[in-house]
């Protein structure tokens, strides 16, 4: 038997859970994830985190909500290649103001948080609003995905407390939009750490970490939910597959099993 594990404060109607989208992964939650949840998307590179996010954006778009893709490190057209070839029509979506993709600079963002910080100290009198402006104008989005926070992180190399201030404030103006976010951070391969701050875990409502974990000769593709706030989840490692012409497709009935 499995056991399922569940972070509560007050449960949610029914209406207000959304679904991932992507094959065998909604088994994994019961009921779903709380609508407007921050989640954070773990795991090393190459594990399929940003193919997981282009899933569930394609699924959410395919079903009349609107999507918004940051990338801080690939750019559009990589992105639009990417979602074609797991079948995805993007172009068409765009088309139809159901996603948009857009790409930001990092460095952007630290100068800004900089200049809050130097304002807030009485060294700067100007007014800035760095987590607003990633979103364009007339653009309400529905799910947003931030790829990632590892860039961001390393643009305030040396600079930790505006690295805190910006996390902090990025997920106080995700939760006061309401929109449900998905937060990629690449960290070392480990089942064990889930970002680079620590800071990102305990603020996010719910963690997914995807894993390449070798068995004998081979690796394996897994993925785990860590927790879920307002809702059941399956505690395991279960297996997936990236397949070409369909996208990641989940075994929420397989294990995974490691020494």
């Amino acid at each position: 038997m499995v056991e399922l594990n569940i972070e509560s404060n007050a449960a949610p109607e029914k209406e207000d859970y959304v679904k991932i989208g992507v094959p065998g992964f909604d088994d994994l939650i019961e009921g779903g994830i709380p609508k407007g949840s921050s989640i954070l998307v773990c795991g090393g590179p190459g594990s399929g985190k940003t193919t997981f996010c282009l899933h569930t954006l394609n699924y959410a778009a395919n079903n009349g909500e609107k999507c918004l893709y940051l990338s801080f490190e690939e750019s559009r057209e990589r992105l639009i290649k990417h979602m074609k070839d797991y079948g995805f029509n993007p172009e068409e979506l765009e088309e139809k103001g159901l996603l948009l993709i857009k790409r930001k600079n990092p460095f952007d963002i630290s100068r800004s948080v900089e200049a809050l910080l130097a304002k807030a100290r009485g060294e700067l009198l100007i007014e800035i609003d760095e987590v607003e402006e990633l979103i364009p104008g007339g653009f309400k989005p529905d799910r947003i995905v931030f790829d990632s926070l590892s860039s961001i992180s390393a643009a305030f190399i040396g600079r930790d407390e505006g690295y805190r201030v910006y996390i902090e404030q990025l997920f106080n103006a995700l939760e006061k939009m309401n929109v449900t976010s998905f937060l990629i951070s690449e960290v070392e391969q480990s089942i064990n750490k889930y970002s680079k701050s620590g800071i990102e875990e305990f603020l996010a409502d719910a963690i997914i970490a995807f894993y390449n974990i070798r068995k004998g000769n081979i690796r394996v593709s897994a993925t785990e939910v860590i927790k879920v706030r307002g809702s059941a989840h399956k505690k395991k490692i279960v297996p997936f597959s990236m397949v070409r012409g369909k996208g990641i497709e989940i075994y929420p009935s397989e294990e995974v099993f490691t020494n």
